[in-house]
C-alpha cells in the first residue's frame, strides 16, 4: 500500500485554492505502481463471484475496466448526464455549489448480478452514493464499493457504510481534502 501512496502525486490548489488533489496520473504512467494497483484489486475480488464491475466517469473507468478484464467479468461505466447514447437511469447528487447527475443504461445490470462499484477515490461519497442508489434501483446487489484513494477526514467511506451498510475499501488514504 505505501508503495502505490507513494507514486500518487498531490497538486496544492488545483481545482481551487486549499485543495489538495490527488491525482492518479502519476501512479498509472508507474508499470509497477500500476500493475501492483490491479494486482492489489485482483487479489481482493477473485474470489468475490461478481458479475460485474461499474466504474464511475471517468477517473474510475481506468482501475474499473482493468479489473473487469483480469476478472473475467463485464464492465458498466456509470457516466456524466447525457453521455450514454441508450436508455439510461439518472441520479443527483450534491455539489459544493449546485446539483450534477450520473447515468447508468438500463440494461447494464440485471435483477441479482453482484456489482463492485469503482472509482478512483472517496470523498465526500456524492457520487458512489449515486451510484449505488442508480444498481439498486436496476435491483443489483451491490458487494462492495472500491477506490484507490480514501480521504477520510471527508467522511465519505463511513457515511456510506453508516447509510447503505456497503463497506467501502481503499488500497491508501490521504489526509486532509
Amino acid at each position: 500500500m505505501s508503495i502505490v501512496k507513494s507514486k500518487i502525486r498531490t497538486i496544492p490548489d488545483y481545482p481551487k485554492p486549499g485543495i489538495l488533489f490527488r491525482d492518479i496520473t502519476s501512479l498509472l504512467i508507474d508499470p509497477e505502481g500500476f500493475q501492483l494497483t490491479i494486482g492489489m484489486f485482483v487479489e481482493r475480488y477473485q474470489n468475490a463471484k461478481l458479475n460485474k464491475i461499474a466504474a464511475i466517469d471517468a477517473r474510475g473507468f481506468i482501475p474499473g475496466a482493468a479489473l473487469a478484464f483480469q476478472l473475467g467479468v463485464g464492465f458498466v461505466p456509470i457516466r456524466k448526464k447525457g453521455k450514454l447514447p441508450g436508455n439510461t437511469i439518472s441520479e443527483s447528487y450534491a455539489l459544493e455549489y449546485g446539483v450534477d447527475h450520473v447515468e447508468i443504461h438500463t440494461d447494464a445490470i440485471v435483477p441479482g448480478d453482484r456489482v463492485l462499484i469503482m472509482d478512483d477515490l472517496i470523498a465526500t461519497g456524492g457520487t458512489l452514493e449515486a451510484s449505488i442508489k442508480l444498481i439498486q434501483n436496476l435491483k443489483g446487489q451491490i458487494h462492495e464499493c472500491s477506490t484507490i484513494i480514501n480521504l477520510p477526514d471527508l467522511g465519505g467511506a463511513k457515511r456510506i457504510k453508516d447509510t447503505y451498510g456497503i463497506d467501502v475499501f481503499s488500497i491508501c488514504e490521504f489526509e486532509g481534502h
